[in-house]
This record gives C-alpha cells, structure tokens and sequence, in this order.
C-alpha cells in the first residue's frame, strides 16, 4: 500500500448559527488547506467532532468532500462509531465514494482494554470496505485505550488485509519509533501530535501525519518537513518552537477543538461554533486569545487564504 508522504488536515466541521451541518464553505476549506502545503483531509474525526454528528450528516460531509477537493487531495474519512453497524455502513459510504482511505479509533463507550478486543473491532469495520487502506486511530486521552501499539501490529499482520498503519497520537515517541521500525517498516505510521513533529524526523520515521493545528498554522508544520529535507535544522527547530507556542495558546482555551476552530474565525473563515457539551468561547475569551496570538505574531505567519 502507498504510504503518506507530507502531513494531512484534520479540519473542522462547519455549523450554521443553529447547529446544523454547513458543507458551503468546505470547497474553499480544502482550496485554502492546499495552498498552505497539506496533502489531504481527515474528516469526521476528533478535530471534525464526528462522534456528535449523525450518520447521515457523516455521509453528507464525505461526499462534499470527495466533490470539491482539489486534485491529487486525499480525502481519509474517520468512520468510528459506538455503534459497530453504522461504522460499517459508514465504511461501506466511504468505499462507494472512492475516498482514498478510512480509519477508526476505539470508541469511547464501551471501553476497549483488550488487544484481541481492539483487533476484532477494526476487523470488522476493515472488512466492510476490504478495497480501501484502513488505519487504526489511536488517541487514548480520549477513548481510555491505553493499549501498547506494537502487540497491535502483530495482532493484525496477516489477519487484517487491508490495514495500513497507525495514526499514532500519543506522547511515546519510543513506542512510536518500535512500531515504525517493525518488520523494516510494514505499516505506515502516522504522526499525530504537531508539538513533536522534529524529534520523530530525527529518529528517521514521520513521513506522513495528520494534525489539527494544521487548520490555521500548516504552513509552519509543513515549513518543518521541509526544512529538515533540505537540511536546516535550526530552521526546522525555529518552526517546531514556534507551533509548540501556538499549542501554548489553544491548551489556555480548551484545545483545539474548541480554541482552535475560534482561530479559524480570527484568520477570516468562520466555521461556527461547537455542538454542546463544547464550552464555546465567550467574546472576551476571543479578544484575550486574539492579543496572546498577537504577542507571537501568529497572524503574520499563519495559513492564508
């Protein structure tokens, strides 16, 4: 299977006013996403607050995708549910559509604390689009999955066909780097967190990730990539401190679900609030973030448009 060179947006799902799903500005999300170096999308995820979305308004969001991005954009669509009967449903959607790959994390509820518990789940929603790469999302601050990824791997080698790798969004760079390192790099593994995009460069791995600052500071991330390409590390170290204080920025405002999709409305694309139970941020919030991001001259380096 083609791995992932170059880093993937997870973007943000766009509401109207009173909470519905709005695909209008999506065509020039991707557009915007492209100019500033990304190589594609992974929708309906964490970033994308896919778990609060109905299965329907999840295959409305894929197919406006798959329409409007530009060429060669891949479009990745996160189809992890509670229910494993609409993640197959939605992996099937996927499969029809031609999108270039799925994924799935463990879901929240109920909690997965078991290896062979985890491969079965991804065995079934793998299946259910066998024509189609499928990668494993792991993010246990989210879903309590605190599972060692490498006993994953060999789990699913040779008994799921179609998995791909990992998108690993955790603090272990060392588990990381084992799990890149199996079976002389089998599976393509992701690199999920955007704080630490050099280290797993310098230890060789880190072809491809998927991040969600990426939404509004891609051209940073990506700068990184090719900075270390070319050679100039203290670049690339420049960009990486840089990112590191933009994340300083967001974790002062519930994160990037929340802080960062209020960014989005600061660099001119208003994407609309988040679906309760989000905090949203209130106005003075806005204007205090907007004066911390000005204090690192966010605004002069940040995505355009």
């Amino acid at each position: 299977m083609e791995k992932i060179k170059g880093l993937i947006d997870a973007p943000f799902t766009p509401f109207y006013e009173n909470g519905d799903v709005n695909l209008e500005p999506i065509e020039a999300y991707a557009k915007m996403l492209q100019k500033n170096g990304l190589k594609g999308v992974f929708i309906n995820g964490s970033s994308g607050e896919g778990y609060m979305l109905s299965t329907e308004e999840r295959m409305q969001l894929a197919e406006r995708w798959v329409e409007v991005v530009p060429k060669d954009f891949k479009v990745i669509v996160h189809v992890g549910s509670c229910c494993l009967r609409e993640s197959r449903r939605l992996a099937e959607h996927a499969q029809k559509l031609g999108v270039w790959s799925i994924g799935s994390m463990a879901p929240p509820f109920p909690k997965i604390g078991r290896i062979e518990e985890l491969v079965k789940y991804c065995e079934e929603i793998a299946s259910a689009a066998p024509e189609l790469p499928f990668y494993y999302y792991h993010i246990p601050a989210f879903n309590g999955a605190f599972l060692p990824m490498l006993d994953l791997l060999k789990a699913v080698d040779g008994r799921i066909p179609n998995f791909a790798g990992i998108k690993y969004t955790f603090e272990s760079l060392y588990e990381y780097n084992q799990c890149r390192l199996y079976k002389d790099g089998k599976f393509d593994m992701l690199h999920g967190q955007d704080e630490t995009i050099l280290p797993s460069l310098a230890m060789g791995g880190a072809q491809g990730g998927i991040g969600g600052t990426t939404n509004y500071n891609g051209r940073c991330l990506t700068g990184i990539l090719d900075a270390w390409e070319a050679g100039d590390i203290e670049k690339a170290r420049e960009l990486q401190n840089f990112a590191q204080e933009v994340i300083n920025v967001i974790c002062h405002y519930r994160g990037n679900i929340v802080g960062g999709k209020r960014i989005m409305k600061l660099i001119g694309f208003d994407l609309g609030k988040n679906r309760t139970p989000f905090n949203n941020m209130t106005d003075e919030e806005e204007a205090n973030m907007k004066k911390e991001l000005e204090a690192i001259d966010f605004f002069n380096k940040c995505n355009l448009f």
